[in-house]
């Protein structure tokens, strides 16, 4: 018999694209630099978690960390901390190098074999931009290897794994409104999520308008900047506003980030080996920031974190940021 989680994460409709539901707290399982947290604190955490009442696994083949996951997994099963694969949501992402037609389903079965399932609740393409496939799986590669995608073969390939049941749900990261627009004009499933960054220092309040248009659900990452990090900063973390409203509202800064992505109707993902930090992280169902807090945190000055600035170059599909991430670059401030 399953034991009972301590706490209970209320679900959410993905949007009018899908059936599904999603929890609206989900555990990341990236760690900088991808590969590099040891398998058994990785395993133990998402153990942790599980019996915590964590049941959204975010995972990807750039992180390293399926295979831990599968076997974390397994061990869940087999111990009795959940009765089935199906009280589990896991979410994969389909790395650069295998955004090309033909290497699509071949990465998602090396996917599902990795972590021993037979089907993922989510798949998503990671970013919109192909790898010559000698890139690997490194956020850390030749420039000369980047290729523009084609979105139309790409996205039908990704339907196909939907089709043949692999894949439960299919949709896309870190796209912006144009480039969802663009996939759009010729796919027969839409993208059921677009997983992006969001906290209260990078809104995304145009690109969360244009999803809820579309029927697309928005799962936040980096919901706490992402520091430590190769791209992030300790902009979040040192945010005066969001201290000062922590403070009175005794809650920790980190809480008081997540109960606003919260509020705003998407889901997100949260990230630590700390017990007592993945208790905490739970505490956001059960009170609500103020109209005045949610005033102040809707004035923080904006900036982006994760820029991707290794995907512009000259001779790439990316020549500048704002092909990268097109009208949504207009609020990133210049270092």
């Amino acid at each position: 018999m399953a034991s009972i989680p301590e706490i209970q994460i209320p679900l959410a409709p993905l949007g009018s694209n899908s059936m599904a539901k999603i929890p609206l707290l989900g555990f990341g399982t990236a760690s900088w630099p991808f590969g590099g947290i040891s398998e058994e604190v990785l395993k133990e955490s998402i153990l942790t978690a599980i019996k915590l009442g964590y049941r959204h696994f975010d995972t990807a083949s750039l992180y390293h960390t399926e295979e831990c996951l599968g076997k974390a997994i397994s061990e869940a099963l087999a111990i009795g901390l959940i009765q089935s694969r199906g009280e589990l949501f896991i979410t994969s992402k389909l790395w650069c190098s295998d955004v090309h037609p033909h290497r699509v389903l071949p990465a998602l079965q090396n996917t599902l074999q990795k972590l021993g399932l037979e089907y993922l609740d989510l798949y998503l393409i990671h970013i919109p931009v192909s790898m010559k496939p000698e890139g690997g799986y490194s956020l850390i590669f030749n420039q000369s290897y980047l290729l523009p995608m084609d979105f139309k073969s790409v996205w039908e390939a990704m339907e196909e794994c939907h089709k043949l049941g692999l894949a439960k749900n299919i949709g896309v990261s870190n796209f912006s409104s144009k480039k969802i627009e663009q996939l759009l004009q010729t796919a027969k499933i839409p993208p059921a999520v677009n997983q992006v960054e969001m906290n209260p220092v990078w809104q995304q309040k145009k690109l969360r308008k244009f999803c809820e248009e579309k029927g697309i659900h928005v799962t936040a990452y980096s919901p706490l900047g992402a520091k430590g990090t190769f791209w992030g900063t300790d902009q979040v973390m040192d945010c005066e506003i969001l201290k000062e409203i922590a403070r009175a509202k005794g809650k920790t800064l980190a809480q008081v980030c997540l109960r606003w992505v919260h509020e705003q109707g998407v889901s997100v993902l949260v990230k630590s080996y700390n017990k007592e930090r993945m208790k905490k992280n739970l505490d956001i169902f059960d009170w609500k920031l103020s109209p005045e807090e949610s005033q102040k945190i809707d004035q923080i000055p904006q900036r982006k974190g994760f820029r991707a600035l290794g995907f512009v170059s000259d001779d790439g599909p990316f020549k500048s940021l704002e092909d990268m991430w097109d009208e949504e670059i207009n609020l990133i401030v210049s270092e």
